[in-house]
């Protein structure tokens, strides 16, 4: 019979795989090449984009602020109603001279409503008094402005200008 033999061949086999799996955990071995990572995001990284997102988060809230305390020029406007003049008379409340048609209406306006105070006919506002949302464009609000920003700065007009 053959079985003993091949069953014999089959130790021997056997035990030397064993061998060599032993021989190679005995052996030193050479690290594998790693992928180099992606380098630590330190604290200084995570400091200077904080400061970023508190600087912009900052400016977008001064904007906002500036915006609602002197208001946006609105451009495109309804030509039915014009706001004329206002004022302040409070925190929050303030005395609106709107103009519709022929007539100019008084309002209160405060956070949560608005009172008509008076109507009036309308009449032709004086060069002087023109509402500032007004003159934006125009080139004589340019002119003072120069004018007044040349004075505040103390620069002598040019004698042709």
């Amino acid at each position: 019979m053959k079985l003993p033999g091949s069953f014999a061949r089959g130790a021997a086999v056997l035990a030397g795989c064993a061998s060599t799996f032993c021989a190679h955990a005995a052996l030193p071995t050479v690290p594998a090449p790693v992928a180099e990572t992606a380098p630590a995001v330190g604290a200084s990284g995570l400091l200077q984009a904080g400061l970023g997102m508190v600087l912009v988060l900052g400016l977008i809230f001064l904007c906002a602020w500036l915006a609602r305390r002197f208001g946006l020029p609105r451009f495109g406007g309804s030509a039915l109603v014009k706001v004329v003049g206002s004022a302040m008379v409070g925190q929050r409340e303030r005395v609106v001279v709107v103009e519709v048609g022929e007539t100019w209406l008084v309002l209160g306006v405060t956070a949560s409503q608005v009172n008509a105070l008076h109507s009036l006919p309308a009449q032709a506002l004086p060069a002087s008094s023109a509402p500032p949302a007004a003159l934006g464009g125009s080139p004589k609000a340019m002119d003072l402005f120069a004018q007044r920003l040349r004075e505040s700065l103390g620069i002598q007009p040019k004698p042709g200008a």
